[in-house]
């Protein structure tokens, strides 16, 4: 029976079409030994196969009740929050064991079904096994799981014996096969070698959780805590926690990703971050690493910052960089399967019908049982075509049967295409797993990296030594430029710093392919790419340099907008709008130009890109058609085409990166400067331990004297009497809180400030620190804080008495902090009242008495919301005098022992300091008997000190209580008092002119402004709010994932309907010569004989049409963006000068600018190139599906699901990254904000010793912008596996659709099955960036929606009914004046400001207008102007109803001097007369009246002296004469003057009446008086009252009228 057996073994021939389909049997039918076991059970190959099913049903049959009842979920132990769980040990080695014997049984299914094809009947047991393996172990991948979610590992003995069983039968048949001599030349044999080790490797995974956990076999198993991140449920990051198949897809991340689609992601939604990549545990590691450098044989030798960054974060980037290359070498795959499967096209080797898809598609449906069916079914049809396969088969018949069956080697399985399509698809799949993999752990590194910088950098700015800053070696904008910009430039060098050993592998291992299949010529090629490189670099730095350019042309152009949003009042009023508008459109156009330079160079890169790969095409294939012997083929023309497409990104890349590089270099040179730049010195002396005697304890009796205003401060001094104040006198018990001895003090030059100080201040006391300006008195208060260097001497703090550690029940006073107020005030970006509290807990009663004290409580109230506003750099503008009486209140609210005052009274006018003074200093502090040391200029606060320290040239001149130095130095005394009498003059001035009333009011009119805020702040805040009334998530769902079409259409219709049609042509065009190219390259090559004469010129004349159009569609995107930009900008600039001046009163400053700086910078640089790159990733794209479906029509079926797949993805990522971005966007600028605050503010913070609480908050920041970011990034990468593995989808689903056709004599092309492959290859590369450039696009759409909601306002009516020629030349001559029934209001939807007044002024008058604050004196003196809206009744000024008239004449004829006096940057003479009207005799003249002429004569370049910017260079008197001489160049018959006195001294007041009175004798002048007295001397006086006229006359009949108003308010100003 035996040897009959072997004469049935294999029929080969004929016989194979005659499969009986019948005959579905397990051993197959074919012979009658099939199920004998005479020579032994495993003998027979079929039993050994059946053996091996026993294990995967056995896991199946226990498996499947467990997860179905899902026992294994409830009985949860550890309960741990969301999906993160705890890992049983070997976690990660067990899923890559687990994937990788996925594979090898994917692999075993193709080799028994292809094996199967071999043999006359149906061979079940070939392929069953193989297929029950699979699917065991997926669900032992499910199965385990879900135990480890649950943390039940006794179940795991499941899997144990699994493992066991599995390695034992598998075991049986390698030592069987081995024994019937089939050896490595096998496929089957190598499988199976393959799956006993990688079972018995589980196995041992499995026995080491037993070991660890102790789950069996112990008596008592290990109890396990999770790790303490996942006990914190803030913690929402979860990639490090989730197991490998979700971190390889981002699993984890699907609910917050679709979850946005509901509503937006905030940062409550992102939460912290995991404890590994916090900012604070990274910085310790790059400390570490930093700190090892320092050696003791080398400690000056400054440490490598790069050496650090090697040691604290070169794991992960080595780890990165070992991804990097697997998915490098997984890329060629995709060519090699391309040339593999053409290749047998081309022979003719494989011939299928129809009926085989057919049946994989069932397979795919059915059940376990019915597959096995099926692929019988399959193979039998498959066998049944196959003719060509047997004549190939004859040859190795004997050499392959073993065992009655047919065993393969490597090469034939690899010759069926079905199997090369499977393994492009596997290699595509794990190539952009991998790659994927290797960007997220280099963004993670990078964004670790860049959180220790930050904190390496903040530390050292809070050790940076004084003198550095005062010294100017470290700029504010140095250490901002190192946050902001070199931290960022180490980040990005991070991101691409695997590339740079990445590419070059990458691109010898393609030359050396393309070598492989083309010979010589593809060096050809090749050296085209290599040799294009340089100039791609060099492009790259034109660009670099192009973009520094413009942006310092936009930084002169924002400059200059701002100026002009300040003062555009003025501008309005004098009619000098379009002058100043052309300025900005000059710098604009600079900067356009310097724009044009950086498109070209763009486009040139882009050009760059798409040329490359077309020339080396070129020249690769003409040179092969002409040097090379043999002809072209289809597999080697496509399989190199795929080989070109990859090498050109890294070609691409390499410049960018090597740019990158060298950016990095100079960064960390600028770093290691500034790690090794001087620190402060150690104050470990501010703890002293001086015995302190209880003495000083007592509490003191005697009471503070009050400040009597009425007698001169010199009478005050001498009758002061020593009696009435305590014991002045430090005794010796009485001891000094701090005590300087021989002190000579430095600010790091050699020259010391301060020299020979020896002072002691005693404790609990009042000492005052008097001098010249500059003899260094706030340097002592820092010499004292130990900010100075101390060249000689010593500084001495004493420890705290012991009964004063705890004060009457509060938190004991800290002796190592002292609260300190410096000179220039500095406060925080937070509410007022965290700027007063400082981190200290809230007491209401002490911050009650502390607002009381510094008067805050009207300024608070004027405050939009209390002592909750916002303030600082980004919150509201408060005056001098308003800030520094907050950081007053700060150092008086901090419960320190001592306190420095440093020159607290410089901005506040008389009243406030004299109750600063009584409430705060003598009242607060010395009721808490806190030492206080004051440095002050006004001497008549004296004699409320208990120590003088007067202080002269940096060395202290007098020591001691004001009696001592009354009695020791009559000369001082004398002098002190001289003093007094002067600033006794300067007191009656000064009580004139209330400087905090104007403050206030200055505040006031900023927030009567904002009222209407709240209905205009910004458009898109008012839809969203409307959005959320009607909360149905609908709305907002469908808002969210709307793309802005409108938008879109708005910034392409900006950019000229010419050149969209032009992009949108060329494009086109452009997309269709590149298929073209491919097309023609299929026809060619797929020729029998060789025709290079007919086809290579076509070729070459289509490559250089391609080559042609990517230069032209680069430059008109970038030249359509240009345009749209010009247009833009220009649109808004006018419409905003334009706007009527109410537009400005309720739209923030801020919001105008934001449109000038970041919409527009948005508009001219980014969005050309986004708008590039998507339509050029759109149209491969499209392009690639239409050449597949052009090969193989039926793919476009197959296409629906994945394009609905795809649209899904798509909309939920845009949505979420939009978010994602506005978060990362959003927590940045508190971030910068805070590091240039504590720059700002470092001797503060140290004095208070708050260091600690700065490091946190700026950790805590930091962490918060790394979230956010790292959620962005962790968004970018689902995205991209996502559509990758959609690509990968789309390449197996073209390649199978092309090997199967429904008519048997119809065979594709082989050179068009290559063309598609190439094509749908390119797919996966290109459809993340059409979604991640549509996510770009829609949020950059943002600032053109935010430009064009400003295009939609009302420009004034600058026509008028009268033509500017019918006004008479010298309009107004006379100057009458008559208003007549006039009604004004600000806007149409808001009250009247002015009812019906009617008055007269004759030619020439001198008109005062009074009244209190709102009653419409302002609004009279715009209604001249038409500023605002005069709806009722008319002014006529000599004989002209003034709104008729066009309003450039109206203005330009009438002058005006307003309240605040504003300048420009330029010149005094553009100042002067923008115009250029007026001579140099009459600017003199104007110069010579306001009293200024030889003050300009005395300044560099006369007329043409420089102005900075606001006039900063003048003082504010100085400015105001600016003005009125301005006013005077103007000939105007008209003058009127809107408060023009209020913010100046008298005697600029007195010089501004004189010149009224004489220069402007023959004009009418209309005085708008903020101080009655300055009008009495008018002709006639008009008092106002709630927008009407209270009283019209003399004022001299007026003052007559006792009870009248004007009478009352002279009164009151006397």
């Amino acid at each position: 029976m035996g040897d009959e057996a072997l004469n049935v073994d294999y029929r080969p021939g004929p016989l194979v079409s005659q499969r009986r389909l019948g005959n579905m049997a397990f051993c197959g039918s074919d012979r009658n030994t099939s199920y004998s076991v005479a020579t032994g059970v495993l003998e027979n190959g079929c039993f050994v196969d059946a053996l091996n099913l026993v294990p995967h049903v056995f896991l199946l049959f226990i498996t499947f009740p467990i997860l179905f009842i899902g026992w294994g979920s409830q009985s949860s132990k550890v309960q741990i929050h969301h999906n993160t769980w705890l890992h049983f040990p070997g976690h990660n080695l067990r899923w890559m064991l687990t994937f990788a014997l996925l594979l090898v049984h994917v692999c075993e299914i193709a080799e028994g079904i292809v094996s199967d094809l071999y043999m006359t009947t149906p061979h079940l047991h070939l392929s069953l096994p193989a297929i029950m393996g699979f699917i065991a172990a997926t669900t032992s991948l499910v199965y385990y799981h879900n135990i480890e979610t649950s943390n039940f590992p006794k179940l795991l003995l499941a899997l144990f014996i699994y493992w066991v069983l599995a390695f034992i039968t598998k075991t049986i048949k390698l030592g069987k096969y081995w024994q019937h001599h089939v050896g490595i030349q096998h496929m089957r044999f190598c499988i199976t070698a393959l799956l006993v080790l990688l079972y018995g490797l589980l196995m041992a995974v499995e026995i080491n959780v037993i070991r660890v956990r102790r789950y069996v076999f112990f008596a008592n198993p290990q109890k396990v805590k999770p790790p303490e991140d996942l006990q914190d449920l803030g913690v929402r990051f979860l990639q490090p926690f989730v197991n490998l198949l979700s971190k390889a897809t981002y699993w984890w991340m699907n609910p917050l990703i679709i979850g946005a689609h509901k509503r937006p992601i905030e940062l409550r939604k992102i939460g912290k971050l995991p404890i590994a990549m916090r900012a604070l545990t990274n910085y310790l590691r790059l400390k570490d690493a930093y700190e090892e450098q320092r050696t003791a044989d080398k400690p000056v030798k400054a440490p490598s910052i790069w050496k650090s960054m090697y040691r604290a974060f070169g794991r992960p980037i080595l780890l990165s960089s070992a991804f990097r290359y697997v998915a490098d070498l997984l890329g060629f795959a995709g060519p090699l399967c391309i040339s593999g499967i053409v290749k047998h096209l081309e022979n003719g080797t494989t011939k299928v019908t129809a009926n085989v898809t057919t049946n994989v598609t069932e397979n795919m449906v059915a059940n376990v049982t019915a597959m096995a069916a099926n692929i019988t079914v399959m193979t039998a049809n498959i066998t049944d075509n196959i003719t060509a396969m047997t004549a190939k088969m004859t040859t190795n018949n004997t050499e392959g049967m073993h065992f009655g069956v047919y065993f393969l080697s490597s090469n034939e399985l690899l010759q069926n295409t079905y199997v090369l399509a499977v393994l492009l698809f596997l290699a595509l799949i794990l190539q952009r797993t991998f790659l994927q993999a290797s960007y997220y752990v280099t963004i993670e590194t990078g964004i670790n990296l860049r959180g220790a910088l930050l904190a390496m950098i903040y530390n050292k700015i809070l050790r940076l030594s004084t003198s550095n800053m005062s010294m100017g070696e470290m700029t504010l904008g140095q250490i901002n430029n190192l946050v902001a910009i070199e931290t960022n430039q180490l980040m990005w060098f991070l991101f691409l710093c695997p590339n740079l050993w990445a590419m070059p592998v990458q691109i010898i291992m393609g030359v050396i392919l393309l070598y492989y299949l083309l010979g010589e010529s593809a060096l050809v090629g090749a050296a085209v790419i290599v040799l294009l490189a340089p100039v791609q670099y060099f492009i790259a730095t034109k660009l670099a340099s192009a973009q520094k350019s413009t942006l310092d042309y936009s930084t002169d152009r924002l400059k200059t907008t701002t100026e002009i949003l300040r003062g555009i009042k003025l501008l309005k009023l004098y009619a000098w709008e379009n002058i100043f508008c052309n300025s900005v459109e000059e710098t604009r156009s600079k900067e356009l130009t310097s724009l044009k330079t950086f498109a070209l160079y763009t486009s040139m890169s882009i050009f760059m890109n798409a040329a490359i790969p077309i020339a080396a095409v070129l020249a690769t294939f003409v040179t092969h058609a002409y040097l090379s012997q043999t002809k072209l083929t289809p597999s080697q023309a496509f399989a190199s085409l795929a080989l070109f497409h990859i090498l050109v990104t890294p070609l691409f890349l390499l410049s960018t990166v090597v740019r990158f590089a060298v950016k990095a270099l100079v960064s960390v040179q600028k770093l290691g400067e500034f790690l090794q730049s001087d620190e402060i010195g150690d104050d470990s002396w501010r703890n002293g331990d001086m015995a302190v005697s209880l003495e000083s304890c007592r509490k003191h009796s005697g009471g503070t004297k009050a400040i009597n205003r009425k007698q001169p401060l010199s009478y005050q001094l001498d009758s002061y009497e020593q009696s009435a104040r305590r014991n002045l006198r430090p005794t010796d018990s009485e001891d000094a809180a701090v005590k300087v001895s021989n002190g000579s003090f430095s600010w790091g030059s050699n020259l010391s400030t301060l020299s020979e100080i020896s002072i002691r201040i005693p404790a609990g006391q009042l000492t005052m620190i008097v001098g010249q300006v500059g003899c260094g008195k706030s340097s002592l208060l820092l010499a004292m804080l130990g900010e100075m260097q101390t060249t000689e001497g010593s500084v001495h703090w004493s420890k705290l008495p012991e009964c004063e550690v705890t004060h009457e029940g509060n938190t004991s006073k800290n002796r190592y902090s002292v609260a300190y107020a410096t000179q220039k005030s500095w406060l925080l970006n937070a509410t007022v009242e965290d700027n007063i509290t400082f981190g200290i807990p809230f007491n209401k009663q002490r911050y009650k008495a502390v607002i009381d004290a510094c008067s805050l409580q009207p300024d608070i109230d004027l405050l939009p919301f209390g002592d909750q506003t916002e303030i600082g750099e980004r919150g509201i503008n408060l005056s001098g005098g308003q800030r520094q009486r907050i950081c007053v209140a700060r150092a008086l609210y901090q419960n320190t022992n001592i306190v420095f005052l440093d020159d607290p009274f410089s901005a506040l006018d008389i009243h406030l300091s004299d109750h600063l003074m009584q409430e705060g200093i003598l009242k607060f502090l010395q009721d808490d008997k806190r030492t206080v040391v004051l440095v002050t200029h006004k001497l008549q606060y004296l004699i409320h000190a208990d120590w003088i320290i007067a202080m002269k040239d940096g060395s202290v001149l007098r020591e001691g209580t004001l009696k001592d130095i009354q009695n020791n130095d009559v000369e001082l005394y004398e002098h002190w008092k001289t003093l007094m009498n002067r600033q006794d003059q300067e007191l009656e001035k000064d009580e004139q002119d209330n400087q905090t009333v104007l403050e206030r009011k200055t505040l006031r009119r900023a927030f009567y402004s904002r009222e209407a805020k709240n209905q205009i702040d910004d458009e898109d805040e008012e839809e969203e709010e409307e959005e959320d009334e009607d909360d149905s998530l609908s709305t907002t769902t469908s808002r969210r994932s709307k793309i802005p079409w409108k938008v879109c259409w708005c910034y392409l219709s900006s950019g000229g309907f010419l050149m969209v049609a032009m992009m949108i042509t060329f494009k086109l065009l452009k997309h269709s010569v590149m298929v073209a190219i491919d097309y023609w390259l299929a026809e060619w090559t797929s020729k029998e004989e060789d025709q290079k004469l007919s086809f290579v010129p076509v070729f070459s004349i289509l490559c250089g049409a391609g080559i042609a159009l990517c230069l032209i569609t680069s430059l008109t995107v970038e030249l359509m963006g240009l345009s749209a930009a010009t247009s833009l900008h220009h649109n808004l600039l006018n419409k905003i000068i334009h706007a009527p001046i109410r537009f400005f009163d309720v739209t923030p400053l801020g919001q105008i600018l934001n449109r000038f700086s970041a919409d527009t910078n948005i508009i001219d640089q980014h969005i050309p190139p986004t708008l590039e790159s998507l339509t050029r990733s759109t149209l491969l794209c499209l392009s690639a599906i239409g050449v597949i479906a052009y090969v193989k029509p039926t793919f476009l079926i197959a296409l629906v699901p994945l394009i609905v797949a795809f649209y899904f993805i798509q909309k939920y990522f845009r949505v979420a990254s939009k978010d994602l971005q506005d978060l990362d966007d959003s927590t940045q600028l508190p971030l910068l904000c805070h590091f240039s605050e504590t720059a700002e503010g470092l001797t503060t913070i140290r004095a208070f010793r708050h260091e600690a609480r700065f490091k946190q908050r700026m950790l805590e920041l930091t962490d918060t912008n790394n979230t956010a970011y790292l959620f962005l990034s962790a968004a970018n990468r689902w995205l991209e596996v996502r559509t990758d593995y959609l690509g990968a989808v789309i390449v197996l689903t073209a390649a199978i659709s092309f090997f199967w056709y429904g008519d048997p004599d119809y065979k594709p092309r082989a050179a068009h099955v290559g063309l598609g492959l190439t094509y749908a290859l390119t797919v996966t590369n290109y459809l993340n960036w059409v979604v991640r450039n549509l996510a770009d696009l829609e949020v950059q759409m943002a600032a053109v929606k935010k430009v064009n909601s400003f295009l939609s306002t009302e420009s004034e009516n600058y026509e008028g009914s009268m033509d500017a020629s019918q006004v008479p030349e010298d309009w107004p001559q006379q100057g009458e004046i008559k208003i007549q029934d006039l009604s004004v209001r600000y806007d149409p939807m808001l009250k009247p400001v002015l009812k019906h007044v009617n008055a007269y002024i004759n030619p020439g008058q001198k008109v005062g207008i009074c009244g209190r604050t709102g009653s419409g004196k302002s609004s009279l003196s715009l209604a001249f102007f038409n500023m605002v809206d005069m709806f009722e009744g008319e002014i006529i000024i000599d004989g002209i109803d003034i709104c008729k008239l066009p309003l450039q004449t109206l203005r330009s004829r009438l002058s005006i001097i307003l309240q605040d006096p504003i300048l420009f940057s330029g010149t005094i003479r553009f100042n002067l007369d923008p115009e250029r009207t007026c001579t140099d005799e009459g600017l003199w003249e104007a110069l010579e009246i306001a009293q200024l002429k030889n003050m300009v004569k005395g300044l560099h370049g006369g007329l043409d002296a420089a102005v900075t910017e606001g006039g900063e260079n003048f003082s504010v008197g100085q400015r105001q004469l600016f003005c009125l001489a301005r006013a005077f160049v103007r000939k105007s018959s008209i003058l009127i003057m809107d408060e023009a006195t209020a913010s100046i001294d008298m005697a600029t007041e007195n010089i501004l009446q004189k010149v009224v009175m004489t220069a402007f004798a023959d004009r009418t002048v209309v005085t708008i008086a903020h101080r009655v007295h300055t009008i009495l001397t008018a002709d006639l006086v008009i008092v106002m009252k709630r927008g009407n006229i209270l009283e019209y006359d003399r004022p001299e009949t007026l003052l007559e009228q006792e009870d009248g108003m004007f009478a009352s308010f002279v009164r009151a100003d006397m």
